[in-house]
């Protein structure tokens, strides 16, 4: 295996409604910050590749006028995969593995504002017998929480309290959407939005895009100071029907947890991709992490979660925080699909 490290990454500031500029006017300034901290371009980087989904733009192969943003004459070596930029980054490290390139650069964008997004997310269903009856994404997560709270693992207070943190976390981070104090007593107090979710256990809309380097071996230490080394990355799927799985488990980020590394040593902190609170609490059990690991210091995708960039940046931030020497050793998980359908779980370390 070569070894391969996050080199770099850059975010947008994430806003619920950007107007006044398109996708690639939203990207552009992402990946040139990256061109600026490495030296690279597109004509020198050895690979790209995108994830995004034309479902959010409402046009058939929308990503490749993404492309004006990267630069992509002359031509350059391109792939891209209609899912998260998580999945991006597991295909062009499956690249660096095999010898092809010794670089690549992943980017990813949601522009979620113009549409109804709960009602298209519900496209992501098993489309027979469940898509038909248009349930939104928020009522789908409501029958997940619900599962959850009647099966004794948790409580109302204890999804409360995620939010909380997640919260009061974001305050720290620039490029959050949502941000600030809060007191369980006080979500508890809202209404409930798809019982038992409030307000403050869903995600924001939000508007944002992401950008990563990665490189092997040599190149990665010249590129950066303190790489942030992928030490292990695997990714497993549920079933579809949403009937046939124990919805307040998480099988599937279990065995990807145990293929990547995560229990092989000690885990200073997590950013999960759980864009609901009781999501959180199901992820943190799946993959056996303590009290002593600090679980989204971001804030979390309820803090920002542009739809098909938000696990990649959970990759990100914790490779930023490896880069700054404020952790040695984290793990990165990302999801897609309803209910924690798919998952990805990458573990970074640093270099002693």
């Amino acid at each position: 295996m070569r070894d391969v490290a996050v080199v770099a990454f850059a975010q947008s500031k994430h806003e619920r409604r950007i107007e006044g500029y398109n996708e690639i006017e939203m990207m552009m300034p992402v990946v040139g910050e990256l061109w600026d901290r490495t030296g690279l371009s597109a004509n020198t980087v050895g690979f790209t590749c995108s994830g995004s989904t034309d479902f959010l733009a409402g046009q058939a192969f929308s990503f490749v006028t993404i492309l004006d943003a990267i630069g992509p004459w002359p031509p350059i070596s391109e792939s891209h995969v209609e899912a998260d930029g998580a999945w991006a980054l597991y295909e062009a490290w499956v690249k660096l593995q095999i010898g092809e390139i010794d670089s690549a650069l992943i980017y990813s964008y949601g522009k979620s504002s113009p549409g109804d997004l709960p009602k298209v997310l519900t496209t992501q269903l098993e489309p027979y017998s469940v898509a038909p009856l248009w349930p939104d994404s928020v009522s789908i997560a409501g029958l997940q929480a619900r599962a959850l709270l009647d099966s004794g693992k948790a409580t109302e207070a204890d999804l409360a309290e995620v939010a909380v943190r997640n919260r009061g976390n974001a305050k720290a981070n620039p490029k959050a959407q949502l941000a600030g104090d809060y007191t369980v007593e006080q979500i508890l107090a809202e209404p409930y939005l798809a019982n038992p979710l409030r307000k403050h256990d869903c995600p924001p809309i939000t508007d944002g895009a992401a950008a990563m380097i990665i490189a092997a071996g040599d190149l990665a230490r010249e590129l950066c100071e303190r790489p942030a080394w992928i030490r292990g990355i695997d990714h497993r799927v549920e079933a579809h029907a949403l009937g046939v799985r124990d919805l307040t488990d998480s099988p599937s980020t279990r065995l990807a947890g145990e293929k990547a590394g995560v229990g092989n040593a000690k885990v200073d902190l997590a950013e999960l991709h759980a864009p609901f609170t009781h999501q959180e609490l199901i992820l943190a059990e799946a993959l056996g992490l303590g009290d002593d690991v600090d679980i989204n210091p971001s804030g979390g995708p309820l803090a920002a979660n542009p739809i098909m960039a938000a696990g990649l940046i959970r990759i990100g931030e914790a490779a930023e925080r490896i880069t700054a020497g404020d952790a040695d050793r984290a793990v990165a998980h990302a999801t897609s699909g309803p209910c924690l359908q798919q998952n990805l779980v990458c573990v970074l370390e640093g270099e002693g």
